[in-house]
C-alpha cells in the first residue's frame, strides 16, 4: 500500500502541475482508506514544504450536512494553506492555471495563541480568536468532473487551491456568526447563504478542526488562518467572469477571472 500512496501523490502533483485532471483514485485503488487519503496529503505537502513553501494555516471542508450525506461521512475534513496560495481581492485570477475551479465565501480565523487543548470548549475557542474577516476560497479539483468520494478529495488537500481575504478584520466579541449573510452575484448567478450553513455555526466547524489538529499532534498556533467552510453553495469559474461575494455589513470581494 506504500507504494500506491507515493505513486498516487506523485499522480496528484503531476496533475495540478499539467493542470490535467486525472479519474478518481477511490475508483482505480481499491481498499485505500481516510487514513491513507490524508497519508497521500501529507506526502504533497511535505514535497511542497520541501521546494520552499510554508504552511499558514488549514481549511476545513465539507461543512455542509447535505454533502455530508452524499458522500457518506459524519464530520468534515480539512487541508493544508500555504503562503502562495493567497491572493489579493485586486489580482485577476489566470483560470488556465487551474483545472476545474469554482468559489466559496467563507469565514476566516486567526488565532491570539497557541490552541494545545485537546478538549477545548466553545467559550474557550470564542477567546482565542484574534480576529475573523471574509474571504473567497477557490477549490479545484483534480479529479475529472469532480467525481469525488471522501478519499479523493481528501488526498487532494480537500480540493484546495487559493483563497481572497478581505481587506478588513474583525472583533468577534458580540457577533452571531449565524446571522452572517452573503449573496454571490453575477451575470447569471444570485445566490444566498449564511452562518448557519457551515455546519450550523462557522465556530463549530473552527472548533472541530482546532480540536483535531491537536489529535493529530499538529495543533493551531498563534496567528495561524482557519478557514471554516462554505457560507453558500459553491460556483463555477469561467474564463473572464466578474462575481461578487457580498458578505452584508462587512464587505464585498470582486473575484475576476482572465
Amino acid at each position: 500500500m506504500t507504494t500506491n500512496i507515493n505513486a498516487i501523490a506523485e499522480e496528484l502533483i503531476h496533475a495540478r502541475q499539467t493542470c490535467k485532471s486525472i479519474a478518481p483514485i477511490s475508483q482505480r485503488y481499491k481498499g485505500l482508506t481516510i487514513a491513507d487519503a490524508y497519508a497521500i496529503q501529507t506526502l504533497i505537502g511535505d514535497q511542497r514544504l520541501a521546494q520552499g513553501g510554508r504552511i499558514v494555516g488549514y481549511k476545513v471542508g465539507l461543512t455542509s450536512k447535505a454533502v455530508q450525506k452524499q458522500l457518506n461521512v459524519n464530520e468534515p475534513d480539512f487541508g493544508l494553506l500555504f503562503a502562495d496560495m493567497e491572493i489579493r481581492k485586486d489580482q485577476n485570477l489566470d483560470r488556465d492555471s487551474m483545472i476545474a475551479p469554482k468559489a466559496e465565501g467563507e469565514i476566516g480565523f486567526v488565532f491570539n495563541r497557541d490552541i494545545e487543548e485537546a478538549d477545548l470548549t466553545l467559550s474557550e475557542l470564542k477567546s482565542a480568536i484574534d480576529y475573523f474577516f471574509p474571504v473567497v476560497e477557490i477549490v479545484d479539483s483534480a479529479i475529472a468532473d469532480w467525481k469525488i468520494t471522501l478519499i479523493d478529495t481528501v488526498a487532494d488537500n480537500a480540493s484546495s487551491a487559493l483563497y481572497v481575504p478581505g481587506d478588513t478584520f474583525y472583533s468577534p466579541h458580540g457577533v452571531d456568526f449565524t446571522q452572517l449573510e452573503l449573496r454571490i452575484q453575477a451575470n447569471d448567478i444570485d445566490i444566498s447563504g449564511n452562518g448557519a450553513a457551515c455546519l450550523g455555526n462557522p465556530l463549530y466547524a473552527t472548533l472541530w478542526l482546532v480540536r483535531k489538529m491537536v489529535s493529530l499532534g499538529r495543533p493551531i498556533r498563534k496567528g495561524q488562518v482557519v478557514l471554516s467552510g462554505a457560507l453558500a453553495p459553491m460556483v463555477s469559474l469561467q474564463k473572464d467572469q466578474t462575481i461578487n461575494f457580498d458578505f452584508k455589513g462587512l464587505e464585498t470581494i470582486k473575484i475576476k477571472t482572465v
